[in-house]
């Protein structure tokens, strides 16, 4: 049977119409589900146990620090019993209450910290705290070798919101050693509940693989001569700062596998000069990349940011720091801050350099304030991916030269792979981009430099 005019203009219209579909289809946008209310904690959490808000961190080589919140009140110091096997506690280590605070009409609970170790390295450890009943479980990072493999979970502004559960189920599954937060904890406030029901709302988690943490500007909480800063913060997670040889529990850095750490302050004094400024020269002078290959930086304010949110933030410490981390050769620079993600190509003094470093900005935990939606138009050279998503990220390093990042958004409850790419650290000797002093002359091969999917 032949064709007629109607047929042929009616499959043509089938064809346009599938054609016009299809690339319709490729070209749609990421739709963004809706907002999430934040969870309902207003007067706090009503748990009967008298331990609470259970979380571990690392306490300088082969050590850990298990940290919770007492309800009850007892005139001898803190302790932990663990072991290898479950209810079998062969050991027992002791360490200090420090007791109780006050913030304005809010009393806390008795703040315990313990230490103990030392510890078998990738082991899990079965222990309990005080005279709690309850029985938990953590494991131990690999230990510190240049060719050793590791898994960092990253993120920042985490908050306590429906998106925040979202979040934390797939940091749950991810099966990573240990957690890196780029600041802004509970969103408390002021409002110290908040604080006890962002510890039991992450408990489960943090209670079982150790969370490094550093400040935000949400952890301040400084009421003039009536409460100091961070009183909140630095009570509840303590981090291991005077094994890092800081005098602050606000910056501070640690090691595990082939990566040196390093937790700064945005909203401590940074200043050249300053106590923090001379702490990182020092701690940056001890870094053995033969040892520690890796060089991972962590603090809140972006300094490189195309987001309408938050600009300029980051531009003081910027300037005081940013030479001094280039010519040590820093691999990678997380922030937070921004309510959105972002990941630059190694960067220095605002032009792509491929001894600079990678900036990548995580602040979209969950938190309640929602996410920074507008980008700026005309994005510069040095600005790679960017999405205004919730979400988190994981880096796995796998040797002593390559690394695997990846930033996974919350798609409704699924955990959705959206960026990611291979890097290099500059460590390797394939770039030319050796360590540093100051005082000496700084000559650097030129070489082309690939943005996008791929390895820098």
């Amino acid at each position: 049977m032949g064709w007629t005019w109607t047929s042929r203009f009616t499959a043509v219209l089938i064809v346009v119409a599938a054609v016009v579909v299809n690339i319709d289809a490729e070209a749609a946008p990421y739709v963004r589900p809706p907002a999430r209310k934040a969870l309902s904690f207003w007067g706090g959490v009503k748990r009967k146990s008298t331990v609470q808000q259970v979380h571990v961190s690392l306490a300088g080589p082969k050590h850990m620090r298990v940290s919770w919140m007492s309800t009850v009140y007892q005139n001898k110091p803190p302790v932990v019993q663990y072991g290898l096997n479950s209810r079998n506690y062969t050991f027992t280590a002791i360490g200090k209450s420090f007791g109780s605070y006050s913030f304005l009409l809010y009393e806390s609970g008795i703040m315990n910290h313990v230490v103990i170790g030392p510890l078998e390295d990738s082991t899990s450890y079965y222990y309990k705290c005080g005279v709690g009943l309850e029985e938990y479980k953590f494991k131990t990072p690999p230990g510190v070798g240049p060719s050793v493999p590791v898994k960092f979970a990253v993120v920042g502004d985490l908050g306590q919101t429906g998106w925040t559960e979202s979040t934390l189920a797939h940091i749950g599954v991810s099966n990573y050693d240990v957690l890196l937060f780029a600041g802004d904890l509970a969103y408390a406030d002021y409002y110290q509940p908040y604080w006890d029901s962002f510890g039991e709302l992450v408990e489960p988690y943090a209670n079982a693989r150790p969370w490094m943490v550093t400040s935000g500007n949400h952890d301040i909480e400084y009421i003039p001569l009536f409460v100091e800063s961070y009183r909140s913060y630095n009570l509840r997670w303590q981090m291991p700062y005077m094994e890092s040889g800081s005098d602050s529990n606000l910056y501070y850095s640690f090691e595990v596998a082939g990566a040196h750490v390093l937790m700064l302050a945005a909203y401590a004094d940074y200043s050249k000069g300053s106590v923090q400024y001379k702490w990182l020269q020092s701690d940056l002078d001890k870094v053995d990349r033969s040892r520690t290959p890796w060089l991972i930086a962590v603090l809140h304010t972006p300094w490189y940011n195309t987001n309408h949110a938050h600009q300029g933030d980051g531009d003081g410490m910027k300037k005081a720091m940013e030479l001094m981390l280039y010519e040590a050769r820093v691999d990678i620079l997380v922030t937070g801050h921004v309510h959105a993600y972002e990941r630059t190509t190694r960067v220095y003094a605002n032009k792509v350099d491929p001894c600079g470093i990678m900036h990548i900005t995580v602040g979209d935990g969950g938190n309640r304030e929602g996410l920074a939606r507008r980008f700026r138009d005309n994005p510069p050279e040095w600005s790679a991916f960017r999405e205004a998503s919730f979400g988190h990220a994981e880096l796995e390093i796998v040797n002593a030269t390559h690394a695997h990042w990846t930033w996974r958004r919350n798609d409704d409850d699924d955990s959705v792979m959206a960026d990611e790419l291979w890097i290099t650290t500059l460590s390797a000797g394939l770039s030319n981009c050796v360590p540093v002093k100051p005082s000496v002359e700084r000559s650097f091969k030129s070489e082309s430099f690939r943005v996008g999917k791929g390895i820098y």
